[in-house]
């Protein structure tokens, strides 16, 4: 009995780390994706993402026997309105984002992803009221330095990295504390866009917004924005209910670390001394960030073995 409880949980492990290398795998190849868009405007393809996501969504949530679950949301003004925020936070990262890489700037949203769990750390001291332990401080002092030290250098923020990781922060931070699955709020999100979407195609003066005019190539990459967005999520969701979170910690940092080398390897960003040095000081202080998480992880694990 013993022995196919284990088996269970390993086979479980298993699943989850498959998901979650999916999930990171597809973020971090997905510039490749907006790449081929690049011929289009942010906005645009933003408007796309969202239409094709929310009808992609809304299939899945039919057959996942889910769309009922949509009215306890409507039925709630607390819940609409925090999805509201996550709506308005979410749509801007998508947009920074899809800028970025479409606009030569790949590198500096690697930056943001990786500087993301040290400002969730951050926000969760200044809004839900946590402490943070010794290496977490020296993991935000070393990425503030880092930071501060391109602020010298050029004389200007990494506005881009900056609000990747901000805008990234702030929704993980409005969707911990709204009681909504992952699928769920992101079809209400999209849905919340859908009147911003279409309102922009319709009042766009690209050529591309309307369908009819384009080649089936064309509109067949714009489709795949659905499931370029929603197959990350849903692989994540796997991986979140079968893994622990310092493994699932240790994962995120595939998808910024692919789109670096993409950044310097594939498009030839320039790298120089001076985005050197803030990857550095970033990288230190997600070093001193998972080492605090491993040693978190070994004490609780500890405890539960004397507690047996």
């Amino acid at each position: 009995m013993h022995n196919q409880a284990v088996e269970n949980q390993n086979s479980d492990a298993a699943t989850g780390l498959l998901a979650g290398l999916g999930a990171y795998l597809i973020w971090g190849f997905a510039p490749l994706y907006f790449k081929l868009l690049s011929d289009l405007s942010a906005p645009e393809i933003l408007a796309h993402r969202s239409i094709w996501s929310l009808l992609l969504a809304l299939i899945l949530l039919a057959l996942l026997g889910k769309l009922r679950g949509l009215r306890s949301i409507f039925a709630s003004r607390k819940t609409m309105l925090a999805l509201l925020v996550s709506t308005a936070l979410i749509s801007t990262n998508w947009l920074i984002f899809i800028w970025a890489v479409t606009n030569g700037h790949l590198l500096d949203a690697s930056l943001g992803y990786y500087i993301n769990p040290l400002l969730s750390v951050l926000l969760g001291v200044v809004v839900l009221g946590e402490r943070l332990r010794p290496l977490q401080w020296i993991a935000v002092a070393l990425a503030t330095v880092g930071i501060t030290y391109e602020l010298w250098q050029f004389g200007r923020l990494p506005l881009v990295a900056l609000g990747v990781a901000i805008t990234f922060g702030f929704y993980g931070l409005v969707r911990k504390q709204t009681p909504v699955d992952s699928l769920t709020g992101l079809t209400v999100e999209t849905l919340f866009l859908l009147p911003l979407a279409v309102g922009f195609l319709f009042w766009t003066s690209s050529p591309t917004s309307d369908l009819l005019n384009n080649s089936w190539q064309l509109n067949s990459l714009l489709m795949l924005a659905g499931p370029v967005t929603l197959t990350p999520l849903l692989l994540f969701n796997i991986a979140a209910r079968r893994l622990n979170l310092s493994t699932l910690g240790f994962l995120q940092y595939l998808g910024p670390t692919l789109m670096f080398f993409l950044a310097v390897v594939l498009y030839n960003e320039p790298f120089d001394k001076t985005k050197l040095v803030t990857f550095i000081f970033v990288w230190i202080a997600l070093g001193f960030y998972s080492a605090d998480a491993l040693i978190l992880r070994r004490k609780r694990r500890v405890l539960r073995n004397k507690a047996i």
